[in-house]
């Protein structure tokens, strides 16, 4: 079973984006927003991907991540539960960890959220200077969620 351990964060202030080595734009919506399980479909740059993610405890949930022909992706998003999601993603490194860095719009102007996956619950690090308050957990700010609530 695929498992994720994944911290969350709102940001503080834009100096991720000089720290960031890459950039991407990202398209999704929810084919199923279900408590127990949501479905995902995703276009990140040129590729497609669906993700299947279920309840967990604290940071750690299973998930299922499979990349899918664009093409079928781009169809998918059209049958999502509205609304469908965009953002753009930077990837910064920071003290060996990779944070995922969204920043949100289309109805979410103004949110960005930091995501970093760990390989386990008692795995400590170090956090950027554009890290606010940690909201691991908190389902308003669930990708599945946003623009739902």
């Amino acid at each position: 079973m695929g498992m994720e351990i994944e911290h969350k964060f709102l940001v503080k202030d834009n100096s991720y984006k000089d720290a960031a080595s890459k950039k991407s734009e990202i398209k999704q919506g929810f084919l199923s927003r279900a408590r127990e399980r949501t479905v995902r479909v995703r276009v990140r740059d040129d590729k497609g991907y669906i993700t299947v993610k279920g309840i967990g405890s604290g940071a750690t949930h299973p998930e299922f991540e499979y990349e899918i022909p664009l093409d079928d992706a781009l169809q998918m998003l059209s049958l999502c539960e509205p609304p469908v999601i965009e953002k753009t993603r930077y990837i910064v490194m920071h003290e060996g960890n990779m944070w995922e860095v969204d920043e949100f719009h289309t109805g979410q102007e103004g949110l960005v959220i930091a995501e970093l996956e760990v390989p386990s619950e008692e795995y400590r690090f170090p956090l950027p200077p554009f890290i606010g308050r940690e909201v691991t957990g908190d389902p308003r700010y669930y990708n599945s969620q946003l623009g739902v609530l």
